[in-house]
């Protein structure tokens, strides 16, 4: 999908149970999506809006924005960047407007009445987006600005647009002939059905997995947290006196990290691994179509295989650089890991028990070796991470590093209940940005945890501007009774991680809708989340924050020695599962199979695990039928990768802080200007080499999770504050 169609189909936005407003008559009643939104900041007004509100604004949407699009590429006037390029940016408010709103309810209100419009709607886009960037007028009037950007006076930001646009032009189709652009045409058209059965068969498979227990001595070894959760879900789906667990990961992760009954963890391992591969949610099937459209797409577009068609358009340009970064990590990884194997194993044999670990075994003896070594419960760390705490840690550090302030708005609306509404604003109380925050699990909701917007940010030379309304959503611990949501480690990492999206998106100060906030290459846009993550357990930052639920009392320094002395304990594990997962996605990327191939997926996931020699006692952090990242869409093919190769940014940014103190004005201020401030208006190495100095080193990544030393940290940081919150 192209920047100029601003209603992605991947867009990552949430839900709120909708119906037909009853306050007046459908015949007088008007849609919402037709008018300026009359409320606070622009937020939508959910409240007004019922599922047939829809349709109606999508159909005038896509007609609006092709009008627009005919207007500028029939225009009599030799073109300009302001009425070709910027024109194009500002077509589709209204499409872009309902698609917004629309993508985020999908994704987690996916009922009946959302799936029937996803599959009018999607198509409908995707047909108008192709129909947009294969418009031989239109592309003419964006390549007379691209033989001539060295000539029109632009400053850097218009010229990279020009260049983007261009690109974006062709690798939509803009130089094939007719017949090869109805071909294009309908392979888009097929991959965008392909998206929608994939997703809908993995919603509806991890829906349709439970684990019933009834007998309590089968949950030995599960926090008590953890054991009343599953009871209030077994009291909601009728089984009462029992206990439910489900793939989702607050339920599942701490099944196999504390469960002494070994077959409950392999239930749920093997619950979790088979998941949408069976009928009638099979998606194996739906993957071998996907890999043949995708191939044929990559070859009428000119490039060898999938992956270098998705590659080509970022920071790694070809499918091997991004191949030879993950293999330089994978060396010393798949060391550790089985170092981490042995390890384990030895604590089986010690204890008695007569069997060789097993992947379901990993995460329960990583967890008791770990117990063992570093006299570490993280049960009794959970206590100091609620999720109010974190909230407070998040905000703490932005108004810190970069000068910002959170002020709930308990009355903006809301597209749920669960979710809290903040005014950012700066230094000088100016407003900055909207953030909403959805930490809770709900059916409806996909699993994962994201960052997206409902607004974007763009300044016009004529002085129209809108800052951002941004949100970020999380499937994290439930609260139980009257203990709050306590959250995991991984947890308070993922918080930190999407709020460094959600700092990307709200800090801009980009001024084109294609360069703001996160409209930067897949493999830069990790890097302001990812940087972010290193502050979660800072003593300095641990003080102002982590408090016991019931004390208050401050997270003590004996505790937090012990948590960043085991910071890099089961990286082997952690980093094998990113790695093969990464490697996996370019492999799938490189295949080119014939239309009577079979695409075997369980053969081809086990030929790549044997190539890389990957452990058999680690599984895929993804098999294929749920890897909704390749898979669902296609934001992230051939791109998983790109998680680490921010990494590798992340890490080698981070120890900056790490050298010159992690709050340390000058290079916060430098990080804000360069990184976050800037979006996609420059090219993003150019912007990090500004930042850092240098271009980046992998050995910073190794260093970072304990496979090479690390180098000294800035003196202080200590905790010293006896006292509670």
């Amino acid at each position: 999908m192209n920047k100029f169609l601003t209603a992605a189909l991947g867009a990552l936005l949430l839900p709120m149970a909708l119906s037909t407003p009853t306050d007046m008559s459908a015949e007088t009643r008007q849609n919402p999506f037709m008018v300026p939104y009359d409320t606070p900041f622009g937020i939508p007004p959910f409240e007004k809006i019922s599922y047939g509100d829809y349709m109606p604004a999508i159909e005038k949407g896509i007609a609006d924005k092709k009008a627009e699009i005919e207007a500028i590429a029939n225009n009599p006037a030799t073109p300009t960047f302001d009425n070709t390029i910027l024109a194009m940016e500002k077509s589709g408010e209204l499409l872009n407007k309902v698609m917004l709103v629309f993508g985020a309810l999908d994704e987690t209100d996916n009922n009946e009445h959302m799936l029937a419009i996803s599959e009018k709607a999607y198509p409908m886009v995707s047909a108008a987006s192709d129909e947009i960037m294969m418009n031989d007028k239109l592309f003419q009037r964006v390549k007379y600005l691209y033989d001539r950007r060295d000539q029109l006076g632009l400053d850097g930001p218009q010229k990279r647009a020009v260049e983007l646009a261009y690109k974006d032009f062709t690798r939509n189709g803009a130089l094939l002939s007719a017949d090869k652009k109805n071909e294009l045409k309908a392979l888009n058209n097929e991959l965008t059905q392909l998206f929608l059965t994939f997703n809908k068969n993995l919603l509806a498979s991890t829906n349709s997995f439970e684990i019933v227990v009834d007998d309590a001595s089968q949950l030995a070894g599960i926090p008590a947290g953890i054991v009343s959760t599953a009871a209030e879900e077994a009291a909601k789906r009728g089984k009462d006196g029992k206990w439910v667990f489900t793939l989702h990961a607050p339920s599942r992760l701490p099944v196999l990290k504390y469960a002494d009954n070994r077959d409950l963890r392999e239930k749920m391992y093997q619950g979790y691994m088979n998941l949408a591969s069976s009928a009638p949610y099979d998606n194996r099937p739906v993957i071998g179509k996907l890999i043949k459209a995708r191939a044929k797409k990559a070859h009428l577009l000119g490039f060898d295989t999938f992956a270098a068609y998705m590659t080509d358009n970022v920071m790694a340009k070809t499918p091997d650089a991004a191949r030879n970064l993950l293999l330089q990590i994978w060396g010393p990884t798949k060391d550790r890991a089985n170092e981490e194997i042995a390890e384990m194993q030895t604590f089986i044999n010690q204890s008695g028990q007569n069997f060789k670990l097993a992947p379901w075994d990993y995460y329960y003896y990583a967890e008791k070796v770990r117990q063992k070594k570093f006299d570490l419960d993280e049960n009794e760390v959970s206590a100091y991470f609620s999720v109010d705490n974190v909230r407070k840690g998040i905000f703490t550090l932005a108004e810190r590093l970069y000068g910002v302030t959170f002020t709930e708005l308990p009355d903006a609306p809301k597209y749920n209940p669960e979710v809290k509404v903040y005014e950012m604003k700066d230094k000088d109380n100016n407003h900055v940005a909207v953030f909403m925050t959805d930490y809770f699990p709900r059916p409806s909701k996909r699993q994962g945890a994201w960052m997206s917007e409902f607004r974007s940010a763009f300044e016009d030379a004529d002085g129209t501007s809108a800052r951002p309304i941004v949100y970020n959503v999380g499937n994290f611990t439930r609260p139980t009774g009257d203990t709050p949501a306590l959250l995991t480690l991984d947890e308070v990492a993922t918080m930190f991680h999407e709020f460094g999206h959600g700092l990307h998106g709200m800090l801009t100060k980009a001024k084109l809708r294609s360069q703001a906030g996160t409209n930067v290459d897949r493999d830069f846009v990790e890097l302001p989340s990812q940087i972010t993550e290193h502050w979660a357990l800072e003593p300095e930052l641990l003080k102002e924050y982590a408090f016991h639920y019931k004390t208050g009392e401050v997270i003590p320094e004996s505790l937090v020695k012990k948590v960043q002395a085991a910071s890099t304990h089961n990286q082997g594990f952690e980093m094998t599962e990113r790695v093969t997962a990464a490697l996996l996605d370019l492999e799938w990327g490189a295949l080119n199979p014939s239309d009577n191939e079979e695409i075997d997926v369980d053969a081809f996931e086990k030929k790549v695990a044997e190539k890389l020699g990957k452990p058999d006692e680690i599984a895929y952090r993804y098999r294929s039928p749920y890897f909704k990242h390749i898979f669902g869409s296609d934001g992230y093919a051939s791109g998983y990768y790109t998680y680490m190769w921010a990494e590798v940014l992340d890490t080698d940014g981070f120890e900056l802080f790490t050298e010159k103190g992690i709050f340390d004005p000058e290079t916060a201020k430098s990080f804000k200007e360069n990184v976050l401030e800037m979006g996609g208006s420059e090219d993003p190495m150019t912007l990090f080499k500004r930042f850092r100095g240098h271009e980046p080193k992998v050995d910073a990544l190794l260093r970072a999770h304990g496979l090479t030393p690390r180098p000294e940290k800035a003196k202080g940081g200590e905790i010293n504050t006896p006292g509670g919150k």
